[in-house]
């Protein structure tokens, strides 16, 4: 049976899905109670609304925001336009509309899928006012109202209410990634020598792509607050680009280390290739660490050494010939190996310098809303 202390860590590890949780169920009661105050025909769109806008983090509900009010707004202008334009009588008739309005507003939300919200609001502009025999333009404006107070609510709860920032989602996130390209470099290293588990790298690697893709989606929207002078912090695109740099180097080692290397080989750098696991290990757990609390970058002298006693493990391996006698596949992976891990120190060395400027940018204090 779960403790109450327990059932409270599980809870508040999950504070940032909790805080969305609380600002959705604010935003809902608020535009409800404010569109009944406003005597608005259907308080319902604007509950709606104020959920839809009222996303994850601040930059995602100003997106979410500017998206459907665009497409509400266009929805109703088109969507009034034609019911005031072409007289129709009956069932039929509507019947018609409904496809005039349907057939290129859809199209038009398959190319831009953020004005998708255009097609709906058409549809209950022409369709609400047979129901209750109104004015279209009239349903029309009311739609527009009703969305926008569903709109202004969820964003002022979004800025207001436990307000979730991207620039500081993003840390999280780039700290995620840094710990799986470790657990996947290791193990790639120890199939070196010991051979390799291909499934536990194969759902590594599936989630350094998913986690990617997190990143990247957190990263657009840290910058469009940025550029809204919401918050700010350092530039999310160095942060984004190291890591992906190191997914790369990751890959590119993954194919260097398909096969072991050969077996007098694999005495020569078993030490050497087991200090620069360890020690690209750490750093790079440490540096997800320090994103995490806002600390000081890692210390990289030990990756610096470890790869320079490799280097040397190398070419005394090549002066003592122990490559030559194996296949040219043998000697090129050979090779790629030192020539990935070459690329991979200098991408730690951006990382270094850039999770060094997130710990500066904690230092300074936390995330200031702009006036």
């Amino acid at each position: 049976m779960i403790s109450a202390s327990e059932l409270f860590d599980r809870v508040w590890s999950r504070r940032t899905q909790l805080g969305l949780a609380v600002r959705v169920t604010v935003a809902a009661a608020s535009a409800y109670a404010l569109a009944t105050a406003l005597h608005l025909l259907l308080p319902l769109w604007a509950v709606l609304t104020s959920i839809i806008v009222t996303q994850m983090s601040v930059g995602r509900s100003l997106k979410a925001t500017r998206d459907y009010m665009l497409g509400t707004i266009g929805g109703a202008i088109y969507g009034g336009a034609i019911a005031v334009l072409i007289p129709y009588s009956g069932e039929l008739g509507l019947l018609g509309l409904l496809v005039l309005a349907v057939a290129p507003l859809s199209f038009l939300a398959a190319i831009y899928p953020n004005l998708s919200s255009a097609t709906v609001t058409a549809v209950i502009v022409l369709v609400l006012p047979s129901m209750h025999h109104a004015d279209p333009m009239a349903s029309a404006i009311d739609r527009v109202c009703e969305v926008s107070v569903g709109a202004v609510t969820g964003l002022l709860v979004s800025f207001l209410v436990l307000p979730s920032r991207a620039v500081r989602q993003i840390r999280a996130s780039a700290a995620k990634l840094l710990d799986l390209i470790a657990e996947a470099f290791g193990e790639l290293l120890a199939g070196l020598t010991r051979g390799r588990d291909n499934d536990a790298l194969h759902r590594i690697q599936d989630g350094i792509g998913t986690a990617m893709v997190g990143m990247n989606t957190i990263g657009t929207e840290a910058e469009r607050e940025r550029s809204a002078r919401l918050s700010s912090g350092p530039d999310t695109g160095p942060l984004l680009r190291t890591i992906l740099r190191l997914r790369h180097d990751v890959v590119m080692i993954g194919r260097a280390t398909v096969v072991p290397l050969p077996a007098e080989v694999q005495v020569r750098l078993a030490g050497p290739l087991a200090e620069v696991s360890a020690a690209i290990l750490r750093f790079l757990k440490s540096a997800a660490e320090a994103l995490r609390e806002g600390a000081g970058a890692p210390p990289i002298h030990p990756v610096h050494v470890a790869l320079a006693h490799y280097s040397e493990a190398v070419a005394a391996v090549r002066q003592d010939g122990l490559i030559r006698g194996h296949t040219s596949d043998t000697a090129e992976r050979f090779f790629a190996l030192g020539f990935s891990l070459e690329q991979m120190h200098q991408n730690l060395c951006d990382l270094d310098r850039v999770v060094g400027e997130w710990s500066e940018a904690a230092a300074d204090g936390p995330v200031k809303v702009a006036e």
